[in-house]
């Protein structure tokens, strides 16, 4: 039986430090309403650590999203892990054949990785005087995105009805909106990969 381990806790930037500052003003910035203003690299910064602060944030409240639906995203209700009928994901961890997972499996896999890489000091590290890896946007940064664009993908298609009756439709899209504006000021995602949600994409987001 798979266990319900996807709500987890909510990753932290240390108080005092340059990227929890950062973080902080970017809150800020989100506050002022204006998302395509708030996904701009703030001026004199580093873009990895804009990149790293927002996969944090990003990852952290797409989390609370799905949590608080995942009592409805069962491997019986939802055997496969899809955004429509047209566009099935397969389950790699880059080391073995692609397969099959139900939703909830598939989710918890791709959070599980997720999470992992954020605690790889090798791939995010804390320490400002160490850099960050040789290509990192495109390495580290564009697979995550693209990754968790399809835990929206299956939220919007499979659940929404859900998020509906609970009040968190406007919760729902803003933070889609403000994803979908960053990946988009990044160039993270490939325009094949947003296929799924391009009616959706174009409906927010214009």
């Amino acid at each position: 039986m798979l266990k319900k381990k996807t709500f987890r806790q909510k990753k932290k930037f240390q108080k005092g430090t340059h990227r929890y500052n950062l973080h902080k003003n970017a809150k800020a910035t989100l506050g002022s309403g204006n998302l395509r203003t708030a996904v701009k690299l703030p001026e004199n910064e580093d873009p990895n650590e804009w990149l790293s602060i927002a996969i944090v944030d990003f990852t952290n409240k797409l989390n609370l999203i799905y949590g608080s639906i995942q009592h409805e995203c069962t491997k019986e209700k939802c055997p496969i892990m899809n955004a429509g009928p047209k566009y099935e994901y397969l389950w790699s961890d880059g080391k073995k054949k692609p397969v099959q997972l139900p939703a909830p499996q598939y989710i918890e896999n791709l959070l599980s990785w997720v999470d992992k890489q954020l605690s790889d000091e090798s791939l995010f590290p804390s320490d400002p005087t160490v850099p960050f890896p040789k290509n990192f946007k495109t390495k580290i940064v564009a697979p995550i995105f693209k990754r968790l664009f399809r835990i929206f993908g299956h939220v919007y298609y499979s659940h929404f009805d859900t998020v509906v009756e609970m009040g968190a439709e406007a919760h729902l899209n803003t933070l889609f909106k403000h994803f979908y504006y960053f990946q988009s000021e990044f160039d993270l995602i490939e325009q094949r990969e947003l296929e799924p949600m391009a009616d959706l994409i174009k409906k927010l987001c214009g």
